[in-house]
């Protein structure tokens, strides 16, 4: 059964109680900074690893943000990562900033519980009946759900986000693969010290250098592109089957991922207008715009020669809008374009935020 409705469930209804785990870590911190105020979701109650538990959050969490730390947040107590632990006070939403080794034992334990997962780690990205989501990208694939609670016997569900370097490529191809067709993709990432979470490199190893090795990353890039792109058939994913080369670099940069991409399409004689003329008019599938925290166009299409920056334009939107440029002709495939995405905001927190709005909108959360 698919419970989707027809509006936007939660909208004029009381604050929705949420968790979130790992959250004196660098993407738990921006969880707690992009759920202040949020207009559907509460933050009740923060977990993390036992050396911080029973101290209040201000006291177990070094806070790195830019803007002070949120006051209601700082007064919880930091609880175990327990799931007995929440349920007595109504949590039905759990953002889970957790590591992926952890995340693998720890998160199912919430959603056989009943709670509704949206995750932030790998641990789930490649499990057949776990939806990796872009809700600009692929809505539709939150039917995976049906095939999860089938398989697992969950009260509860679990949802990620993609990488943060591929949720900016993904953003970008989708509108490209509507109009054109996808062949091949070659991808060259410049990204942020911030994505290696805290303390993270070492300032000598970093400064005044680039590291041309991200661990994983690029195997991530290649896979994940291909899934949000793919379809769903008889309950399966599909992957899309466009050929992906990537290459990851850090780069000491603090926040925002640049990526570089060069793009092959079906269609022959696409011209870097057309591309410009896709980019701009795309407004993301299904009920993306409707959610509170989608930018509003999701891409920011610049003309000058040297846009985007990670300093200038990684920020565009609180951080959700996707920024890209310097769309020029490619000789030896058809178009290639800067895009740079933030890394800690779209392609981490915000977008597990904007996940579970979507879980909302479409019935599976109330």
């Amino acid at each position: 059964m698919d419970p989707r409705n027809d509006g936007i469930a939660g909208r004029n209804q009381p604050k929705i109680p949420a968790a979130v785990l790992g959250a004196t870590g660098a993407v738990g911190q921006r969880f707690i900074q992009l759920l202040e105020a949020h207009p559907w979701f509460d933050v009740a109650a923060v977990a993390a690893s036992d050396r911080s538990a029973g101290k209040t959050y201000a006291q177990a969490c070094s806070w790195k943000l830019d803007t002070p730390i949120p006051a209601d947040a700082a007064r919880l107590d930091v609880r175990s990562l327990d799931p007995a632990k929440l349920g007595r006070d109504d949590i039905r939403l759990v953002f889970s900033a957790l590591p992926a080794d952890i995340a693998r034992d720890i998160e199912p334990l919430f959603a056989e519980a009943g709670m509704a997962v949206s995750s932030n780690a790998a641990a789930f990205r490649y499990a057949p009946d776990v939806p990796v989501i872009l809700p600009d990208v692929n809505p539709e694939h939150l039917q995976l759900v049906n095939a999860q609670r089938l398989n697992r016997q969950w009260n509860g569900l679990l949802i990620t986000n993609p990488n943060c370097t591929t949720s900016g490529i993904a953003l970008v191809l989708k509108p490209l693969q509507e109009a054109f067709g996808l062949q091949r993709v070659f991808v060259s990432t410049l990204q942020a010290i911030s994505g290696a979470g805290y303390p993270g490199i070492p300032s000598l190893d970093i400064l005044g250098n680039v590291v041309p090795w991200i661990g994983g990353e690029e195997e991530k890039i290649e896979r994940e592109a291909r899934l949000l792109l793919g379809s769903i058939e008889d309950g399966e994913q599909k992957a899309a089957e466009f050929k992906t080369s990537a290459h990851a670099n850090r780069v000491p940069v603090v926040d925002g991922h640049t990526i570089c991409l060069s793009v092959g399409f079906d269609h022959h004689g696409v011209s870097p207008e057309d591309v410009s003329r896709v980019l701009t008019s795309f407004r993301g599938g299904g009920p993306a715009s409707e959610l509170p925290s989608a930018p509003k166009p999701p891409l920011r299409v610049l003309t000058a020669a040297d846009r985007p920056q990670p300093r200038l334009d990684c920020s565009a939107q609180a951080g959700m809008q996707v920024s890209v440029g310097r769309i020029r002709p490619c000789d030896i495939l058809d178009i290639r374009l800067v895009l740079v995405v933030h890394n800690t905001v779209r392609g981490a927190a915000g977008g597990s935020i904007l996940n579970a709005e979507l879980l909302v909108h479409d019935g599976w959360l109330r």
